[in-house]
């Protein structure tokens, strides 16, 4: 069986429109309709526009897990 992995992030930067803080949230989703199930795609969160961006993943059923940056990174390492 093969885990999900998360898309590779360049910057840690929120990617809520307009926002350039730090980001310490990452959002993995999967849009059904367009990923194969093992794909995770990543949104950022500042912790401002975390509440936000969550409900906008979570009522269109894309949300899958929530983690910190720091263990996203971590988590890309071979």
């Amino acid at each position: 069986m093969t885990l999900p992995v998360p898309d590779p992030v360049d910057e840690p930067i929120c990617s809520a429109r307009g926002c350039r803080s730090e980001a310490t949230w990452a959002l993995l989703w999967n849009n059904p309709k367009l990923h194969v199930p093992e794909r995770r795609k990543v949104w950022l969160a500042c912790d401002e526009h975390r509440e936000h961006l969550t409900q906008f993943l979570d009522v269109r059923g894309f949300l899958k897990d929530t983690v910190p940056v720091t263990e996203l990174a971590s988590s890309d390492a071979p």
